[in-house]
């Protein structure tokens, strides 16, 4: 084993290290599971989950600095480690809350380093939680919440070694708090577009159901929206009796781009065209399911001959059908003769 060096305290201390390694790697697993199945529960999205137990090495190093204040090794709180990185800085509160949940917080020894920058200054802002699994006497544990951003800053000053007390030119030190306002300005800016988009769905959601479809844009997101509504399971349900078949279900998101592309603006667009084309697309598929012995049909049988109903109405002809199948499944090479035979069904019960 190496000899580091060390006085006789510490050098007591190291050999606990040695002997109590593989109890701190099991711990270090088991905090590690607490906290992946906890976050997993609430479905949360984390950048990452990483620990550590130190390295003996590392250990012999901060005994050499500062080893006289610890009576033994369980006075280290942060000989094991572990690090939760968020994607946005209003994830960190939940994680904390989250740990308060899960762990004995040592209050007096954790810090909140978000607290503690001047108005003059930047640095990378992250929560250190010391904690300690509930109802286990054993080793305390840092646990580091921080977004990736706050991550990207501590490992460029742990790689340039900015506060190793080493002289560094004022140039460079200009440029690094420079980047890290650009850091601090930009995790800032993530947290406040996703809050915003969030109170935009919310919005959404609730025109949607006050039925206010002609407030509402016409987007993917707003589209999921409305279709979660589930607006086309009525008409659905009327072209299956025909054949008394069953009705599986298909997403209805890749039909946006066709009502895009078709000129809707809104919400109300595609809603106004189930009430006035609703009866004709029932015709038409009707017709289409009355020569066959069809007993499952998809659920985008409705919205389909809804689309080809509005195409015909707006004198798109068959080039228009064509279209609705290019865009829907690609431009394959039998797209062309089969719109020519929706466009003859169409003209056979005098939709043209």
């Amino acid at each position: 084993m190496k000899d580091y060096g060390l006085d006789m305290h510490c050098q007591m201390i190291l050999e606990e290290y040695r002997e109590k390694l593989p109890v701190l790697e099991n711990m270090l697993q088991e905090v590690l599971e607490i906290i992946r199945n906890d976050i997993s529960a609430k479905g949360m999205m984390v950048a990452s989950i990483e620990g550590r137990v130190k390295t003996e090495a590392s250990l012999a190093g901060k005994l050499e600095l500062k080893g006289s204040k610890y009576l033994d090794l369980s006075d280290i709180t942060d000989i094991v480690g572990c690090r939760v990185v968020t994607f946005y800085t209003d994830d960190v509160d939940k994680v904390a809350a989250m740990a308060e949940n899960l762990f004995e917080i040592d209050r007096e020894n954790s810090v909140d380093k978000r607290k503690m920058h001047q108005l003059d200054s930047f640095g990378y802002n992250s929560l250190h939680y010391i904690c300690r699994i509930p109802n286990d006497d054993g080793f305390r544990f840092e646990l580091q919440i921080r977004t990736a951003l706050q991550h990207v800053w501590a490992t460029l000053n742990h790689d340039t070694g900015y506060k190793s007390g080493v002289e560094v030119p004022r140039e460079y030190i200009r440029n690094i708090n420079r980047l890290a306002g650009m850091l601090e300005l930009a995790d800032e800016q993530i947290s406040l577009i996703r809050t915003g988009i969030n109170d935009y769905r919310r919005r959404v959601q609730s025109l949607v159901a006050d039925g206010r479809l002609e407030e509402v844009g016409l987007d993917g997101d707003t589209f999921r929206s409305y279709l979660a509504s589930r607006p086309y399971d009525e008409l659905n349900r009327r072209i299956a009796a025909v054949n008394q078949a069953e009705i599986q279900e298909t997403s209805l998101q890749k039909y946006f781009p066709l009502l895009k592309g078709m000129g809707f603006k809104t919400l109300g667009d595609v809603d106004a065209m189930l009430k006035d084309c609703g009866d004709d697309a029932y015709r038409l598929a009707t017709f289409q399911l009355g020569a066959t012995d069809l007993d499952i049909i998809s659920s985008t049988v409705a919205l389909q001959n809804l689309c080809i109903v509005k195409i015909l109405r707006a004198g798109m002809g068959e080039g228009g059908i064509k279209y609705m199948l290019d865009t829907l499944n690609g431009p394959l090479e039998g797209n062309a003769s089969l719109a020519a035979l929706i466009y003859r069904q169409a003209k056979d019960i005098n939709l043209i």
